[in-house]
């Protein structure tokens, strides 16, 4: 457990002194984007994964992969630098809780309220963005959303929106949301069973 909270306070640090230099160079947006375009790389790319977690792979060989990786996806100066840190200092393993951590604090200096959504599939940008304005509705600010996939989940979606509760009406439009979304899951189900069938 104390592992899991020194883990928890480090990603924090890491966020926030990212965040502050990003504010202070007026690149928040772009530096935003870079992490969601390397969110996405990794969770992509069996290979990536491997080379973070491995503890086989040498700092050196680490940062010259995010060196390569940052400039393929021409990404900020100031993100390539912080990749290129966390590979020398071993903390890309926690890559993934700091860019949590990036997004809440973003979140938090925009004056937006975090919205936790676990799905039981991935969200079409359509969705999220349907998702997103329906609870800007309910809580009446914005609303940064940040959607984890749980295959497992039972029901569908779970969202959480700080302390506050959702209004019945914004349950309406989410579980029209859900509908519509497992409709989209099955009609891919069968399109793809019927594929392999041919």
């Amino acid at each position: 457990m104390a592992s899991k909270n020194t883990s928890g306070a480090a990603a924090l640090r890491y966020a926030t002194a990212l965040v502050d230099i990003a504010q202070d160079s007026n690149k928040i947006d772009a530096v935003e984007k870079d992490l969601n375009d390397r969110e996405a790389m990794i969770s992509g790319s069996e290979d990536l994964q491997n080379m973070i977690r491995s503890p086989l792979i040498s700092r050196t060989q680490q940062q010259q992969a995010m060196q390569a990786l940052a400039a393929k996806a021409k990404f900020q100066d100031i993100t390539a630098n912080f990749l290129a840190l966390l590979a020398q200092n071993r903390r890309l393993n926690m890559v993934q809780g700091i860019i949590n951590a990036v997004r809440m604090d973003i979140s938090r200096r925009r004056g937006e309220i975090s919205a936790n959504v676990q799905s039981a599939f991935k969200l079409t940008s359509a969705q999220e963005k349907a998702l997103q304005d329906a609870l800007a509705k309910a809580v009446g600010k914005a609303v940064a959303v940040n959607v984890e996939v749980k295959e497992d989940l039972i029901g569908g979606m779970v969202v959480t929106v700080g302390s506050q509760m959702i209004d019945s009406s914004v349950k309406r439009k989410l579980e029209r949301l859900k509908i519509a979304m497992k409709s989209n899951a099955n009609s891919n189900a069968s399109g793809a069973k019927i594929a392999n069938q041919n």
